[in-house]
């Protein structure tokens, strides 16, 4: 039985298959388009799935999108009769709603198919219901307690529910225009940081600052012993002037969400891209600490609702690494999980599973311990990608290539890494990386300088050996997904100072040998040559989605100032010519030598 699950016309549009229960592709747009958190429909994301498992559309049983326009439709009748929205905001939601109403026009249209070609039995799924799906029926657990928080989604922002076995029961929800992700994006447009899914800027921003705006945010957001919260609407104009987010081309924009009366608590919005103030990383850090705040009274309010002792989490909001990281201290929960693509992308696999396990009530059998899900390429595609560029490189075996590799990085190389099955979600996990030593305590700068071009607060994640974690870090827990940040150990710091947050964090990756072997080898081999089982890791891009293909990892390469390139088994390195005005101009790439 083939089941596809698609999230369209939302920021993230991805699409995932499964068959008879298991997971065959899952793979956010974005990675082909070339446009961040791409958001039409996502026609190549699907096709590959498809090519993947190697079948047609007509050999479909089931398909999904994760919108019911449906769903909650009295709520949003009363909700349009007691604010009178805006005319912009009730034709776009209707727009939209028509759009994701019919999944089977949408995808006939895009695979250029006749409707009555397909056998699929076609379904809205509510989307919160989804997010839930997609943390839970993936998760190592039998039983859990289950919470998706999001910005808004079919009239809901936060949903929470048990799981128990095959089946999930919902037993609360909020509903828009109250949102902590909505808030969080206001907040950030406040700061300056007016970009779709620029809100983790302001969670690296934070700790530079320090809470003392509590008191104005509580204003703003008035936290209940029950578990849900309430805005004061008067500090926002999302939820009635047509404001929120919409989709242009396929491309997320953001209007302002906030009214003048935020502006008069919080004082005068910073421009973007203008300096960064004490004012600022203040407001940054009351922000977070009041979400951490509103998140904590919630989780825990589940918790003694459910009596569960493991969490599942999903939505937007389930991406805040650094509030992820404190559930385990600070909770009666003794286990957590976060499937890679929290967000919006991941709901896709959420439809999937959502259909498999509570409609059709098969049981469970398929656990997602890693998010190698995307599109691979061979040592003959990369030979093919080369050549076509006239490019020479080494081809080596497993142990040199690794020793070889190594040792680039411990001599303060920057390294692309290009390897297997391309990640699913926001973060690069080995895949699609770039490398470099968590020793040098200007490997920021150099990073920043010379590819990433990120602002200087934003920090740089680890990757470490699973069975490392405790010496470095002050929690052992797994986080294959790079989902939570925990403390790095006080005498550690200086060790790994590329990798330490200005708070002494990180937000980690812990790799293990069953799920990713050729980069918990490299890893490995890293210690061997410094004593140290870390590094550096930072997705393999330049202000673009993280590439997915030898051509993209090539043309990275080439025009960034990047040493080292690694694709599966070839090694090269890069001379940059610079021009005359310092910036990196024709490049040429040689043979790498082996210096083990």
């Amino acid at each position: 039985m083939y089941i596809l699950g698609i999230n369209a016309y939302h920021a993230g549009a991805s699409a995932c298959l499964i068959k008879d229960g298991e997971l065959i592709a899952a793979v956010e747009e974005e990675r082909f388009r070339r446009i961040k958190y791409w958001a039409g429909f996502p026609e190549l994301a699907v096709q590959f799935c498809l090519n993947e498992a190697g079948i047609a559309a007509q050999d479909l049983d089931h398909v999904g999108i994760s919108r019911n326009p449906s769903a909650n439709l009295l709520k949003k009748v009363l909700f349009a009769l007691s604010t009178q929205p805006s005319v912009s905001l009730v034709r776009d939601r209707l727009s939209n709603a028509a759009k994701v109403r019919d999944p089977k026009t949408a995808l006939c249209e895009a695979l250029k198919l006749s409707p009555s070609s397909l056998k699929a039995k076609f379904h809205n799924i509510e989307h919160h219901r989804t997010h839930l799906s997609s943390a839970f029926f993936v998760s190592p657990f039998s039983e859990a307690a289950v919470i998706s928080v999001d910005g808004a989604g079919d009239f809901v922002t936060t949903m929470w529910a048990v799981g128990r076995g095959n089946k999930i029961e919902v037993l609360g929800q909020i509903n828009f225009p109250h949102s902590l992700g909505l808030l969080y994006t206001a907040i950030s447009q406040w700061l300056g940081f007016d970009s779709y899914g620029d809100e983790g800027k302001v969670m690296g921003l934070a700790p530079y600052g320090t809470p003392r705006y509590l008191a104005e945010f509580r204003k703003i957001l008035k936290i209940k012993p029950n578990g849900t919260f309430e805005l004061d609407l008067k500090y926002f104009v999302y939820h009635a002037d047509g404001a929120s987010m919409s989709f242009d081309e396929g491309t997320p924009r953001i209007g302002t969400m906030y009214s003048q009366e935020l502006v008069e608590l919080l004082g005068t919005p910073r421009v973007p891209r203008s300096e960064i103030t004490k004012h600022h990383q203040d407001v940054a850090a009351s922000l977070q600490s009041l979400l951490e705040e509103a998140e904590f009274v919630l989780i825990q309010h589940v918790q003694r609702q459910t009596g569960q002792k493991a969490l599942c989490m999903a939505g937007g909001v389930a991406l805040n690494s650094a509030f992820n990281g404190k559930i385990l201290p600070n909770t009666a929960f003794n286990d957590v999980y976060i499937q890679p693509a929290a967000g919006d992308a991941g709901t896709s696999v959420g439809v999937c599973f959502y259909i498999y396990h509570q409609l059709l009530d098969f049981p469970r059998q398929f656990v997602m311990t890693h998010a190698y899900t995307g599109p691979k390429f061979s040592n003959e595609d990369i030979s093919r990608a080369l050549a076509k560029r006239g490019i020479e490189a080494d081809h080596l075996d497993e142990a040199a290539l690794l020793k070889c590799t190594a040792r680039c990085i411990a001599d303060g190389n920057v390294v692309g890494w290009f390897q297997g099955r391309m990640e699913w979600g926001p973060r690069a996990l080995g895949n699609r990386s770039i490398l470099a030593d968590p020793r040098r305590l200007d490997m920021k700068d150099i990073l920043n300088s010379r590819i990433k071009r990120r602002e200087p607060f934003r920090p740089f994640a680890p990757s470490i050996l699973l069975e490392a974690v405790g010496d470095y870090f002050d929690q052992a827990y797994p986080d294959p997904f790079m989902v939570k940040v925990y403390n790095v150990l006080e005498h550690k710091r200086d060790v790994i100072p590329a990798v330490t947050h200005v708070d002494g964090t990180g937000r980690l990756q812990t790799v293990s040998e069953a799920d990713n072997p050729r980069y918990w080898k490299l890893i490995k081999a890293f210690e061997a040559i410094t004593g140290v089982p870390i590094v550096l890791n930072t997705s393999f891009n330049e202000n673009e989605p993280i590439i997915c293909t030898p051509e993209e990892a090539l043309d990275c390469f080439l025009r960034t100032r990047m040493d080292v390139l690694v694709l599966g088994n070839f090694i090269l390195r890069k001379d940059a010519v610079p021009s005359t005005d310092g910036a990196i101009g024709e490049s040429k790439a040689s043979v790498t030598n082996n210096r083990n």
